[in-house]
């Protein structure tokens, strides 16, 4: 539908309603979110971010306890926060550089494997894996310099949109109108439900249980997956001082035992697994954090932005895609859609506004080939690994033998996970 509008009470209000007026309003307080939000007013926009739990501060990481939320940054994301001039400013000792990655197969055989390396595609590093705790200190410590950001509290409870712009109501009596609104509200986000976009969303009948190792053996910057049989993936992501981050994708039944697992059980369940490989590779694990689990499932937002008609709000990050994490591409997903957006309203022509919808549809048609193209392969590799007829599990064993040989396969392979970013 092209207008949302709030309810009118024809009651009179105590005290008149103050109406504020800004360029953008950003709904979400994610990692997404916040990085839009400080992009947004580094290009001079006034702007205002909106979220529930934006007056709690996200402490800085410190000891030797690490976050649950470990996620690996692409080439495109390090670019983006350097461009926001924050990467500088991460600990990078508790940044872990990844250069090379091995993927197994589930029968076990040697030449069941893929193995990617920085070195072999001439790049210095493939990834860097850290925790989101981390960026959030920074770019919450950022945000509050910027004098052109304002971060407020509250609940966008309805909107109502024209072609000047967008009004907001808030859950305090607060309104505000933007002329552009950027959705990054997460998964289930209420503004795209306001705006009638529609999407089209599985579960994986799956989630992903997260844990934090500490290991005997050096992990040499290495990323481990292993693809089980039955359909269960287990990835190891290196962290710094022999440190390992696990996520493991499974059953929701086999995701609850394995949350009531202590120490022994687990020493006991992974010296078993996989024939044995993760010990091989990573010595015994001592956990270094509670497991903890979310269920895993598919959204892709029909459009990008809206209202159809006349477009004046745009998704963002999980408002616009979500992805199962076997790629470990999410979070990298949704920082180029803020990438882009960047791009897009700092080289706009002087005589548009930022909500020109000329502008807008060019933010949907460039990001629409990359997320298509990045969930259709992770769904269909997904797919292919939760198959177990024979036939179905030798194909794909052979496949990554086969890719492996390919040089200029694995080249590319690199080249889409490391994404393109042009701040130029």
């Amino acid at each position: 539908m092209s207008e949302v509008h709030p309810k009118i009470s024809t009651k009179s209000p105590p005290h008149p309603i103050k109406v504020r007026t800004v360029d953008v309003a950003v709904i979400g307080g994610g990692i997404v979110g916040k990085a839009c939000a400080l992009g947004l007013a580094q290009l001079g926009l006034n702007t205002i971010e909106i979220a529930p739990d934006l007056g709690q501060t996200v402490p800085s990481p410190q000891g030797d306890q690490w976050g649950q939320r470990v996620y690996a940054f692409s080439l495109s994301t390090q670019k983006l926060l350097a461009h926001l001039q924050i990467w500088d400013a991460l600990d990078h000792s508790r940044i872990q550089v990844l250069r090379d990655m091995r993927i197994y197969g589930d029968r076990g055989e040697k030449n069941d494997q893929l193995h990617l390396s920085a070195f072999e595609a001439g790049t210095p590093q493939l990834a860097w894996i850290g925790e989101s705790n981390l960026v959030e200190h920074i770019l919450d410590q950022a945000s509050r310099f910027q004098n052109k950001l304002e971060r407020l509290t509250d609940v966008v409870e309805k909107i109502d949109t024209d072609h000047e712009g967008v009004t907001l109501n808030l859950k305090n009596g607060g309104v505000i109108q933007a002329q552009l609104v950027i959705a990054a509200d997460g998964a289930n986000s209420p503004i795209r439900s306001e705006l009638g976009i529609s999407t089209s969303e599985e579960s994986y009948s799956q989630s992903a249980v997260v844990a934090n190792w500490i290991c005997t053996y050096p992990h040499l910057e290495t990323a481990f997956q292993w693809f089980l049989p039955g359909g269960d993936i287990i990835a190891m992501l290196p962290l710094p001082n022999k440190q390992v981050s696990m996520v493991w994708s499974t059953s929701p039944e086999n995701a609850t035992a394995l949350l009531k697992l202590d120490q022994n059980g687990w020493s006991e369940l992974l010296s078993t697994i996989a024939n044995a490989a993760i010990g091989k590779q990573l010595g015994e694990l001592t956990l270094n954090s509670a497991p903890a689990a979310f269920p895993l499932r598919k959204i892709r937002a029909s459009r990008f932005i809206g209202p159809e008609s006349s477009p004046k709000i745009a998704l963002i990050g999980d408002a616009a895609h979500v992805m199962h994490p076997l790629a470990g591409q999410g979070l990298n997903l949704g920082l180029r859609d803020v990438a882009v957006l960047l791009n897009i309203l700092g080289k706009r022509e002087s005589f548009r506004s930022v909500n020109d919808p000329v502008l807008l549809r060019r933010y949907e048609r460039q990001r629409q080939g990359d997320t298509t193209a990045l969930l259709w392969v992770t769904d269909k590799l997904k797919r292919l690994f939760s198959a177990n007829s024979n036939p179905e599990r030798q194909l794909r064993n052979w496949g990554l033998g086969l890719v492996n040989r390919s040089h200029f396969i694995k080249q590319r392979l690199i080249e889409r996970a490391l994404g393109e970013i042009d701040f130029e």
